[in-house]
């Protein structure tokens, strides 16, 4: 007999913070949960996930990959493991332990789809979830604090809020997307600067636009990687 055999093995699964901006606010892909008898937390929203299927999954990124691309339709977006959570409490089913990854996506041409386990699919905005509003099942709440919390943390010195843009860009709209996930105003001495100097973007040509002088549109050299910054922002007075 192999060495652990004895031991049961806790429920495993991978759960993904989806962010995307809508209408002007960072918003965050929730399902719910079926209301059938017996199911942990009837029709209450979550995180999308599910379980490590180890005849699919080779590792825990494919199969966060797999269940965003089984509720968005997206294939390779930008990706980062957030974290593990685990105890014996937080999935009334058993010991359970989830592996937590969240995603950035533009809002275009996203097509949900709630999968066999679900009853509904839909955006909500971050501030509203955060304040519980819907209640989350499991531990989810504080899955999503901790997503918001980094994904807000590495804004201040990464490129991380072009990954929510459809491309091509220009650089007014990735400051204002920048300031829209921080929550604030950044200050916009120096923000072309910043970008360009960090060498992240290339140039696609003008874009249409009402000005008299049509803007410079961007795109990014690698949608797999974020770029660091020397230093963070600095708010604007």
């Amino acid at each position: 007999m192999s060495a652990g055999a004895d031991f049961p093995r806790p429920y495993t699964t991978v759960d993904v913070a989806i962010f995307s901006v809508r209408d002007d606010a960072l918003q965050v892909l929730l399902v719910q949960r079926p209301s059938d008898a017996g199911e942990p937390f009837p029709g209450q929203w979550a995180l999308p996930g599910g379980y490590v299927d180890v005849t699919r999954d080779d590792s825990l990124l494919d199969c966060a990959r797999r269940k965003l691309r089984e509720k968005t339709a997206v294939a390779s977006p930008y990706l980062e493991q957030l974290g593990s959570w685990g105890n014996a409490t937080r999935d009334p089913r058993g010991w359970s332990a989830t592996h937590v990854y969240f995603a950035l996506l533009p809002s275009d041409d996203l097509a949900l789809a709630k999968g066999a386990n679900a009853a509904d699919v839909a955006w909500f905005e971050v501030e509203a979830v955060l304040k519980k509003r819907p209640r989350l099942a499991f531990d989810h709440h504080e899955l999503l604090q901790a997503a918001v919390e980094r994904l807000r943390s590495k804004v201040e010195y990464t490129s991380l809020p072009a990954f929510l843009l459809p491309e091509p860009f220009t650089l007014p709209q990735l400051q204002h997307m920048y300031e829209i996930v921080l929550g604030r105003a950044v200050d916009k001495s120096g923000f072309r600067t910043r970008m360009l100097a960090a060498d992240f973007l290339e140039e696609v040509g003008v874009v249409e636009s009402d000005s008299n002088r049509p803007p410079m549109g961007y795109r990014l050299k690698d949608r797999e990687k974020a770029v660091f910054f020397p230093r963070t922002f600095s708010p604007r007075g």
